[in-house]
């Protein structure tokens, strides 16, 4: 039996996987991550502390195995910005100037002004970012350290995609991967160039020369082998063999994408057009893929070849989904007392979709659903990233009373669950008016995909069946698929998506519960068209 090493670097902590050749993961590894935030809107972590966390994962998962059956190492990470200097170490992005600050993590903020300038400019490469540019993606955050900390600017040797970061640490090679610099950084993918004329304008033009090297003249597709494969310098700090192949990265969401284009699920479509998947952590990503490009306002791409080769992929998303239901957890008075109810290894969530269910049984409902009728959530509390592609927008909850009890939180939790549910048809429908009507089920994973409230909340408003890999790791999955790719253990990564997703089990829709989430779901839409028009009576 041979193995591949999948490594996950998530918002908040850092994972690694031993998988072999069936997509069977053997053990798994977690290091949480320092995370800074000093200023409002300013998240910040440690590239250094980030590859601590990754040797420590790597070196537990392999501990007790041959190193020579290990044939291949694949890295995913959030799109965070990561800075380095002329001496190839950190270099601070904060204002606190502290050099082991030096990423600027995905949910900063702090690019708002520069993200909406260039978004105004409306130049042509806009077109594959849903319209406008995304405060969350990389050239408005370089703009704003561009403006802000130009010494710092000055003293910068590389820009890194995070996941990019982990394969220049793993292998010494300087190597950018199609995925990040297509999704995040403007690189036209199917052209295979940056756009000039886009940097010039956004005065970032310096970026370009000596063949961009500061920001990626070596670009390779996702699991292509990087280099050498493993450095001598980071084979010892994981105690494996040097020249282990490395494969090309790819984005966290991304990785799971390409685990869950894989799974196999009996009776429904498995070609990877019909599909979308999401994964569902701090936030969640909605990926699409399709043969020809799919233009949709406030959907990012389409992106050519940016996850799986030859097809173009959209993606959708969500600024805040677990993030926001433990806030809703987290800060309601009713949780402390729950918490001191559990048992052993039960989960706050598991405990309120039972007494959700007690609920209803008591008001005589015929689904948990119709408990919702009179509370209903906006759940933009971090801004919508699409299909309005407003950063800005708040969270917004109706239908609120003085109750401070378990069944005020439960309710709560529950119109929370369904807001999000009914932000992912907004995302589905922008597609589909958009030319991409294909979509015939929903694959999911992450944390959120381990409800199975949630998960039949989906099926219900989307009214398509919701399958979740028997493998629950498809993050870590997809990223050891980038290993096995680069090790040639498969004739291609598609091969690999292939053999190494697993299967799946389906939930389908009730049907009967159609009337109720199209009525909720008008609400939903009405509190988007209400947030706009408070906004415009407090303008005049």
């Amino acid at each position: 039996m041979v193995y591949f090493v999948g490594v996950d670097v998530g918002t908040g902590s850092v994972r690694a996987a031993l998988v072999d050749a069936t997509g069977t993961i053997r053990k798994t590894s977690v290091k949480e991550i320092k995370i800074w935030n000093d200023l409002v809107d300013h998240y910040e972590q440690s590239s250094e502390d980030i590859w601590s966390c990754c040797v420590r994962c790597v070196k537990d998962v392999c501990k007790d195995v041959d190193p020579e059956l290990i044939r291949g190492i694949g890295f995913d990470a959030t799109c965070s910005l990561v800075a380095i200097d002329v001496n190839e170490e950190p270099l601070s992005i904060s204002v606190s100037g502290r050099d082991e600050q030096n990423v600027m993590m995905w949910l900063d903020h702090r690019a708002q002004a520069e993200a909406k300038f260039v978004s105004g400019l409306k130049h042509d490469v806009l077109k594959y970012t849903g319209g406008s540019i995304s405060l969350e993606m990389q050239t408005p955050k370089l703009l704003w350290l561009k403006k802000h900390l130009k010494e710092q600017w000055d003293k910068s040797r590389w820009f890194f995609d995070l996941p990019d970061f982990l394969t220049w640490k793993a292998t010494g090679c300087d190597s950018r991967s199609l995925c990040s610099l297509v999704c995040k950084w403007t690189y036209n993918g199917r052209d295979s160039r940056w756009e000039r004329s886009y940097f010039e304008q956004i005065g970032l033009e310096d970026l370009l020369l000596k063949d961009a090297c500061k920001i990626g003249g070596n670009v390779n597709s996702p699991g292509k082998p990087i280099g050498d494969g493993l450095s001598r310098r980071a084979a010892e700090e994981f105690n494996l063999l040097p020249g282990t192949a490395v494969g090309a990265s790819i984005i966290d969401a991304h990785a799971g994408g390409l685990a869950l284009l894989g799974c196999s699920v009996a009776n429904i479509d498995e070609s990877f057009e019909s599909r979308m998947a999401l994964i569902c952590g701090t936030s969640t990503c909605h990926m699409v893929v399709s043969e020809g490009p799919v233009y949709a306002a406030g959907i990012w791409g389409p992106y050519y070849g940016a996850m799986v080769p030859g097809l173009w992929l959209n993606e959708g998303g969500q600024s805040v989904t677990g993030k926001l239901v433990d806030h809703i957890i987290e800060t309601h008075p009713a949780t402390a007392n729950i918490r001191r109810k559990l048992r052993d290894g039960q989960h706050v969530q598991h405990y309120l979709n039972s007494l959700l269910v007690t609920m209803a049984a008591e008001g005589n409902h015929d689904d948990i659903c119709y408990l919702s009728e009179d509370i209903h959530v906006w759940p933009d509390f971090h801004g919508n990233r699409s299909p309005i592609a407003d950063p800005t927008l708040k969270g917004a909850i109706c239908g609120l009373t003085l109750s401070t009890t378990e069944k005020s939180l439960a309710l709560l939790y529950l119109a929370t669950l369904q807001a999000l549910c009914y932000g992912t048809r907004h995302i589905l429908e922008s597609l589909k008016s958009s030319g991409n009507a294909s979509i015939e089920s929903i694959l999911i994973c992450g944390g959120l995909s381990r409800n199975d409230l949630f998960r039949r909340t989906q099926a219900d408003v989307l009214g398509l069946p919701v399958v979740c890999p028997e493998e629950k790791e498809s993050v870590l999955l997809g990223a050891a698929i980038l290993g096995a790719a680069a090790a040639q253990h498969f004739p291609t990564i598609v091969e690999a998506m292939k053999m190494m997703g697993g299967k799946g089990i389906a939930a389908y829709p009730n049907d009967a519960l159609k009337a109720y989430h199209d009525k909720k779901y008008r609400v939903f839409l009405k509190m988007l068209e209400h947030q706009n028009l408070y906004r415009s009576i407090m303008k005049t």
